[in-house]
């Protein structure tokens, strides 16, 4: 009888500590699960808004928004690629990615060379940049850069390479509250983006990263030589078939 009771005793023993050890919380595993959940959430609110603006425009940006407040207003007007003067869309090209057809929202190459000229030289895409400009924030954060490297291959396998570059030329500043293609052209040469030539489409070009220091209606003379490098680079961009995605 005392060893049925031990043996009881020891039964009951082990059950009451598996019960214990079963219900004791787990914070780990509870937070992991969440995060992963959260992930899921994120990265399906990412890929739906990327088919959305797929065919939608977008009505602003981070950027837009801000420079509204700080500015009272903002000169903006969307116009469709196809009222853009195509040699607008191959300088922009030729200007920020001379590779924007070949490469899959990443130039290694130029991202290479970025990081062996230091902060004297930018690798970001044009793909990048449409997602920095539609989705992010300007400025530099691991946390930008790391939705940027997920979002991009998005845009570059959802959207078409002519989609990213019309969306880039609507949202892209070219001067200080002046944002989008078509205001710029009106701004700097009073017309419309459909209208713009070889030289003023270069000079638009040439502003882009630096805009709010640079004035296409008035080149520096290093605005002028940049200026009549793209218009050349815009031109064998053209002849060599880089222009081929977009066209």
């Amino acid at each position: 009888m005392a060893a049925r009771s031990t043996a009881k005793t020891s039964s009951t023993a082990k059950t009451r500590t598996g019960r214990t050890r079963a219900s004791r919380p787990r914070p780990l595993r509870w937070l992991r699960r969440w995060v992963l959940r959260l992930g899921f959430v994120m990265i399906a609110v990412m890929v739906l808004s990327v088919l959305l603006f797929s065919q939608v425009n977008p009505p602003t940006t981070h950027t837009i928004w801000s420079e509204g407040r700080r500015l009272g207003t903002v000169e903006r007007a969307w116009v469709d690629a196809d009222a853009i003067a195509p040699v607008m869309l191959r300088s922009a090209v030729a200007a920020e990615d001379a590779n924007f057809c070949t490469h899959w929202g990443f130039d290694m190459d130029a991202i290479r060379a970025a990081i062996a000229e230091g902060a004297r030289r930018g690798g970001s895409t044009i793909s990048q940049q449409v997602v920095k400009n539609v989705w992010l924030w300007q400025g530099r954060s691991y946390v930008r850069k790391a939705a940027e490297a997920v979002m991009t291959p998005m845009v570059e396998g959802i959207w078409s390479k002519r989609r990213i570059l019309e969306v880039y030329l609507n949202v892209a500043e070219f001067g200080e509250g002046v944002f989008g293609v078509e205001a710029a052209a009106r701004h700097y040469f009073g017309k419309g983006a459909g209208d713009l030539s070889g030289r003023q489409a270069a000079l638009l070009a040439a502003v882009l990263p630096n805009p709010k220091e640079r004035n296409a209606a008035r080149p520096t003379g290093f605005l002028d030589r940049r200026a009549r490098a793209i218009q050349s680079g815009a031109a064998t961009i053209a002849a060599d078939g880089r222009a081929a995605c977009f066209e």
